[in-house]
């Protein structure tokens, strides 16, 4: 089986190629817009390609012939400040993966999808997969999420004879990531000193209740995916939920609570003035998105995560603290 893999330096990204290195049957093309360095880990092929930039369907296209399968894993978080561009590397830059798979024929697609194209809810209440994703007006993420959703909508109406399958995970967490994480979400203004040790007090909303995911985990469940080749979607989330006094627990704090707006203020205030990266609208985010039901994962998959959302929580701080990366991988780098 020969797989071909967008995004293969990222945090899912690197987890999968370790994830199917473990398989003998299978052969991983990797795409990714800077090469690994000093050379690609893993024994894959490689193909450095900016999926933003127009006319880079047909190399893509030449890539995928004669693929069993792509899994679309590219996204791009950073710069917050410039959302054209985003939109160019996440909504366009996925449209062509599409496209090109599409023309060169190939028969399974694989897109990570998230939480956040979702449209909101309650916290009180999981969802399944057939909640609506209209993700949230006012956040860049979940709206690009959701756009990329409406793309596949149409490709499986396009194209009915194509296996669709889009993956919708929690927050996916792992140590190797912890540098990236760090730097596109806190920025120089929180230092990494601070995770290494015990703050007197963690002040959140306490409607901040988030579900999450190691990185391992995720890549499990696409290789089950891919193998079975199973159309659908599929929520990945490990327990516990993580309420503010939970990640207080972990954090080896006490928490405070504050009202939404004072966080949201907060990070409005912050990013615009550029002291860090993440804009008010991940904070509305954090604070509608909905909990995920697992079922469909667990029981057609078989899916089981070995990581219970404490541990690959605990294991992220720990690795901010110790500045944790992926050297190889120019996102993940430490």
């Amino acid at each position: 089986m020969r797989i071909v893999v967008t995004g293969a330096t990222g945090n899912v990204g690197t987890a999968l190629l370790r994830r199917l290195a473990a398989e003998p049957d299978v052969r991983v093309h990797g795409i990714s817009r800077r090469q690994p360095e000093p050379k690609p880990p893993y024994d894959v092929e490689w193909t450095p390609l900016d999926l933003s930039r127009s006319g880079a369907e047909q190399p893509l296209a030449d890539v995928l012939r004669g693929a069993d399968a792509v899994v679309h894993l590219a996204w791009r978080i950073q710069p917050s400040h410039d959302e054209a561009e985003l939109y160019r590397a996440n909504v366009a830059g996925s449209e062509r993966v599409f496209a090109a798979a599409c023309e060169a024929g190939v028969p399974h697609l694989v897109h990570m999808s998230s939480v956040g194209a979702y449209s909101p809810a309650a916290k009180d209440h999981t969802v399944d997969e057939s909640w609506p994703t209209g993700g949230l007006s006012n956040s860049y993420y979940s709206r690009h999420k959701a756009a990329v959703e409406r793309q596949l909508d149409q490709v499986e109406r396009n194209h009915p004879g194509l296996t669709v399958s889009r993956v919708r995970p929690a927050l996916i967490l792992q140590p190797g990531a912890a540098a990236e994480i760090k730097r596109y979400f806190l920025g120089p203004l929180v230092p990494s000193v601070l995770f290494r040790v015990n703050l007197p007090v963690l002040p959140l909303p306490k409607t901040m209740v988030l579900q999450f995911v190691h990185a391992d985990d995720v890549a499990d469940a696409v290789a089950m995916v891919v193998k079975r080749k199973l159309p659908g979607a599929f929520n990945l989330a490990s327990e516990p939920v993580i309420t503010p006094q939970v990640l207080a627990e972990v954090m080896r704090s006490r928490h405070v609570p504050v009202p939404p707006f004072v966080l949201r203020g907060l990070a409005r205030v912050t990013w615009k003035l550029r002291l860090q990266p993440t804009s008010h609208g991940w904070v509305d985010l954090a604070l509608t998105t909905p909990l995920l039901n697992a079922s469909r994962a667990r029981d057609e998959l078989g899916w089981t995560p070995r990581h219970d959302a404490r541990e690959a929580l605990r294991s992220l701080l720990d690795g901010i603290g110790r500045r944790e990366g992926v050297s190889a991988s120019p996102p993940l780098k430490p």
